[in-house]
């Protein structure tokens, strides 16, 4: 399989400025996810798709081959999935038919290499045609403010709570990276299709970063869990 890493990273960030290049543990954010995707035996080639000059010239720096991503396609409204649709049609436009996309999200930091590289064998193994990363949600009970404004909870029966280890296991979708078939995102327009398989990682990989304070978090649990 000819297997391609699409990284998006538009320039636009409202809650932290140029969030995708800060300094992160010593280098651009942004770096991370390139470095860590290189490192995978099973991706062939690593892009990264970007409005940004500055976020293009760190990305070819530390490796990563460049798509310029039109303004239309970088602003709030736009959707991942137009996103990983157009730089698609960028790639395949030069190198050919793909036949896997791991799309990694650049403020998802926490993760190793081997991750991805689970993730792909996981894909081709179970024959998926889409794939999401995951963390087990353990001892995490959601509840919700109803119209009325009683509270009511979700994943569980307060009214008939059981033991921890009696729940069925949970599975939060983290975020952290993508597996998807050309085919699925180019007919469905999403990145999941028919059937969906999920690859799980350690619980402290779920944390991303879209604010200060957990930028410091994430900094802490990359340096003490990865950096080590």
């Amino acid at each position: 399989m000819k297997t391609v890493a699409i990284i998006l990273a538009r320039g636009g960030s409202k809650g932290i400025p140029k969030k995708n290049i800060m300094n992160f543990c010593g280098k651009p954010l942004i770096s991370w996810t390139i470095e860590q995707c290189l490192s995978v035996p099973s991706i062939d080639s690593v892009w990264v798709s970007s409005d940004s000059d500055e976020i293009l010239n760190v990305s070819t720096e530390a490796g990563a081959k460049l798509i310029r991503r039109p303004e239309v396609l970088a602003n709030d409204t736009a959707t991942s999935e137009e996103g990983w649709i157009h730089a698609l049609d960028c790639i395949e436009a030069e190198i050919g038919t793909i036949d896997l996309v791991v799309a990694p999200q650049v403020t998802s930091p926490l993760r190793h290499s081997t991750d991805f590289e689970k993730g792909i064998l996981q894909f081709k193994s179970g024959n998926y045609d889409s794939m999401f990363s995951c963390s087990i949600a353990e001892d995490l009970y959601f509840w919700e403010r109803k119209e009325d404004g009683e509270l009511d909870s979700i994943n569980y029966d307060w009214r008939n709570r059981k033991r921890r280890q009696d729940h069925s296991p949970q599975y939060i979708e983290n975020g952290s990276f993508y597996l998807f078939l050309p085919s699925v995102i180019k007919e469905k327009n999403n990145r999941f299709g028919e059937k969906i398989g999920m690859v799980e990682m350690e619980f402290w990989k779920l944390f991303e970063i879209d604010s200060m304070e957990s930028f410091r978090l994430c900094e802490s649990i990359m340096k003490n869990f990865v950096l080590v």
